[in-house]
């Protein structure tokens, strides 16, 4: 099958496959979109069964990332990389350092940071070699250092305003939450969701990730094949991607589905699923933006904490909008947040644009 004709392949600019035998690198840099500036998102290192696994995920986020990128306003356009990650492959200095070199020869269409299985640390290297590279250790009050505790926020405001617009309030108070997978952001969202007041039920397939929530929060653990469907009001997704099916849905008991993971739906048709189903979908593209948003304020060296955290707080109101014009056409919100995030990048809409 030609790349072309792969059924996630949807009028990407340009894929990449690079190499480097000495340090073992091999990674799949895939560039969407630069119509609304250069191609940015996060560096993720994963073991996939196969290579085509790998090349699904990268046209997928990367779309991902285009969308992400241009309803968040920023000067951004969409991209993704990913590093294969294996036993003959562990990380090193040299592989982010090729890493690096290989985004250093795109000349700046691309614009990588940390994602899952790659640090702060690891970004340092990468800068090493090149100067197109965010979330890098923080200086001062500007912005930098670890996305999560940004993307944390965005999603826990995110989960305020839908249950919002499901009950009418806000409160988080004695509101059960199950957060699947609890690493950098799971945490961080463990963290305001219990100060709020919610009841927590937790999973995830790394037990010392389990182990450090349990040391600071009470929380109820379940297996990670359970955490679906555990009896709560709300489903945080934090991991990995392709979990609402046909399958998985019709035997989720939350009313809201609100969490940091990416493509959370295996296909388009699950947001009408959702909705048949009466469970209110936060798109998590923009519900888990909060992270660019601080890796573009970092890039573009235009703001601080406080700033960051001004455009965090936006995140609810474009839920809200999303989420009145489903209740009000019948629409999946996901097909909303799609059809906004196209006009945005043809060209249809023009708000003002800004780095974040």
């Amino acid at each position: 099958m030609s790349v072309f004709d792969h059924p996630e392949f949807d009028q990407h600019e340009s894929l990449h496959f690079v190499q480097d035998p000495n340090s073992g690198l091999k990674a799949i840099i895939a560039i969407h979109s630069t119509a609304l500036g250069p191609a940015a998102g996060g560096c993720r290192r994963w073991q996939y069964v196969n290579d085509d696994d790998a090349l699904t995920d990268a046209l997928r986020l990367s779309r991902g990332m285009t969308y992400k990128n241009a309803v968040a306003g920023l000067k951004f356009g969409g991209g993704k990389s990913v590093i294969l990650a294996s036993d003959d492959a562990p990380k090193s200095a040299e592989l982010f350092h090729a890493f690096g070199r290989q985004i250093e020869a795109l000349g700046g269409r691309y614009i990588t940071a940390e994602d899952v299985g790659c640090s702060v640390e690891d970004m340092r290297l990468v800068k090493e070699k090149t100067n197109y590279v965010s979330g890098l250790p923080k200086s001062g009050d500007s912005a930098g250092g670890d996305p999560s505790p940004h993307t944390a926020l965005g999603v826990f405001l995110g989960i305020k305003s839908a249950l919002k617009a499901k009950s009418g309030n806000d409160t988080l108070d004695g509101i059960r939450v199950a957060v699947q997978g609890v690493g950098h952001v799971g945490l961080h969202l463990c963290r305001l969701l219990h100060d709020a007041g919610a009841t927590l039920v937790i999973s995830d397939v790394n037990n010392d990730n389990i182990q450090l929530v349990r040391d600071e929060l009470p929380v109820t653990v379940v297996a990670p094949t359970e955490l679906l469907y555990s009896d709560v009001d709300v489903l945080a997704p934090c991991a990995l991607g392709n979990i609402l099916t046909s399958q998985t849905i019709p035997l989720i008991k939350a009313s809201i589905i609100a969490g940091a993971a990416n493509n959370q739906l295996a296909t388009d048709e699950d947001g009408a699923r959702l909705a048949e189903h009466d469970i209110l979908y936060a798109p998590d593209y923009v519900i888990n933006a909060g992270g660019i948003i601080n890796v573009a304020h970092e890039y573009y060296s235009d703001g601080s904490e406080e700033i960051v955290r001004t455009d965090i707080e936006r995140i609810p109101e474009r839920l809200d909008a999303i989420f009145a014009e489903a209740l009000e056409t019948g629409k999946p919100t996901n097909a909303i947040a799609d059809e906004l995030a196209r006009r945005l990048v043809s060209g249809q809409v023009h708000p003002e644009r800004r780095s974040a």
